[in-house]
């Protein structure tokens, strides 16, 4: 979402890196590229304005222009900064000791409400929480069927009946207090904040079940329009926190960047895909992190650990250092690596990354290698050596590729094999370290 700005923010940093020491019109010609950069992104210009007075007053002390390593030291103001304007720190949910706690999802048309809140169900399903939800959006004619099919796809209980959104809400509130549910989330019709009538009627549903918090779904593609509608149904309903949704998309990140700031609620949760398990607690310090090209490494890693035990990762450590590894591990971690978002999205989180250049992986020519492999028996996906002519040409007919596509693939692995045997040997550990890349 935010890859312009972080480039833009990131060359305006290396003007600063290639001088010994900062003037006040160094600091000025930053500030400048810096807020060009941050309004391009769709930033509220009031926001834009607070942001860089602020850095310009740390960046101007006497600690800095004096600094050995001044450039350095106003990345750290710019990242201290945008960690403010984030939020400051990571929030969790307030869910008081009612049964159930309710959560009521409120946003605009077409926010992605009713995706967002199949996912915090799973999300709270997931952290050992007994969840329902509830379909009240009686407006969009396919809202509740779709609602009941993530249910069904997440396992989560989805009520639904006939009459007002009210009458839905209570309903759903006096099932789930009968049933023993510990959270009910409330999905409620998209609405403009000018449409009194809606407006009034979101808050009718609010009266009823008296939610433990209220989350607007903030679309990351709708820029300031989806900063004014957020503080218009602040007003109203007293929102709690937002959902970022479509995090994952092109869109310039504006909306991020000032929601927060301009409501004073935090951000809970960010929407980072199309699947129901792209779902993250929002972190303003490693959100801060990535736009800055320093990576986020700590998400990066909780993903890793959500999709492997440890006794997995031990296992294929072991076969690493072995030398035993085989076909069949590189698909697992291929499939491992698509569920954690891709090869891209991967490397975007490793610090550094953006020193890279273009990160934009041909995740196609990923599913052919995952064609390739799923085209061999097992015994070939264990030992690859046993492949001759006619065996590759049975499976590039079978994965619908090249007998010059499964060469090279085979080709790459043994390269990896050998790499990874040079990596664990004496000399390979004393430099790259004991149990690389497992460290």
């Amino acid at each position: 979402m935010f890859d312009s700005l972080s480039d833009k923010l990131q060359g305006a940093f290396r003007k600063l890196g290639g001088k010994g020491k900062l003037s006040e019109k160094d600091i000025d010609e930053a500030l400048r590229d810096i807020r060009m950069a941050l309004l391009e992104a769709d930033v509220n210009y009031k926001v834009v304005r607070s942001f860089l007075a602020d850095i310009k007053e740390e960046a101007m002390s006497e600690e800095v222009l004096r600094s050995l390593t001044p450039s350095q030291q106003v990345v750290k103001i710019v990242n201290s900064n945008l960690v403010k304007l984030l939020g400051t720190r990571s929030s969790d949910l307030k869910l008081d000791g009612k049964m159930p706690a309710v959560i009521l999802l409120a946003g605009v048309q077409g926010s992605g409400k009713t995706t967002s809140a199949a996912k915090l169900a799973l999300y709270l399903k997931e952290k050992g929480r007994k969840v329902m939800l509830a379909a009240c959006d009686m407006q969009r004619a396919a809202a509740v069927s779709q609602l009941k099919i993530l249910g069904e796809q997440i396992g989560v209980y989805v009520y639904t009946a006939d009459g007002s959104a009210v009458d839905v809400a209570r309903g759903a509130l006096d099932y789930s207090r009968k049933n023993g549910y510990e959270i009910l989330i409330v999905d409620t019709a998209g609405r403009q904040h000018v449409n009194d009538e809606l407006m009034d009627e979101i808050v009718a549903v609010s009266e009823t079940v008296e939610p433990s918090e209220v989350l607007f779904v903030v679309d990351c593609m709708m820029g300031q329009a989806a900063v004014d509608a957020a503080s218009a149904f602040d007003e109203r309903l007293s929102v709690t926190g937002f959902i970022l949704s479509k995090a994952d998309s092109d869109a310039r990140g504006g909306a991020a960047l000032s929601v927060s700031y301009i409501t004073g609620k935090p951000i809970k949760f960010a929407g980072t895909g199309e699947k129901v398990t792209a779902f993250e607690q929002f972190h303003p310090d490693r959100m801060a992190s990535r736009i800055l090209g320093m990576g986020d490494m700590l998400t990066l890693i909780e993903k890793a650990e959500k999709l492997t035990s440890a006794e997995d990762q031990k296992a294929l450590a072991k076969k690493m250092t072995s030398n035993q590894i085989t076909l069949e591990d590189y698909l697992d971690q291929m499939e491992q690596m698509q569920q954690m978002g891709g090869l891209s999205e991967m490397l975007s989180a490793l610090p550094g990354a953006s020193k890279l250049g273009n990160l934009n992986v041909d995740e196609k020519q990923l599913a052919h290698t995952k064609a390739i492999i799923l085209s061999m028996t097992p015994k070939e996906r264990t030992n690859p050596s046993i492949i001759n002519a006619s065996r590759r040409r049975r499976i590039a007919a079978g994965s619908g590729t090249t007998v010059t596509d499964v060469n090279r693939l085979l080709n790459g692995f043994e390269q990896a094999k050998k790499m990874m045997k040079r990596m664990n040997s004496a000399k390979g550990k004393k430099r790259f370290g004991s149990g690389f890349p497992f460290m």
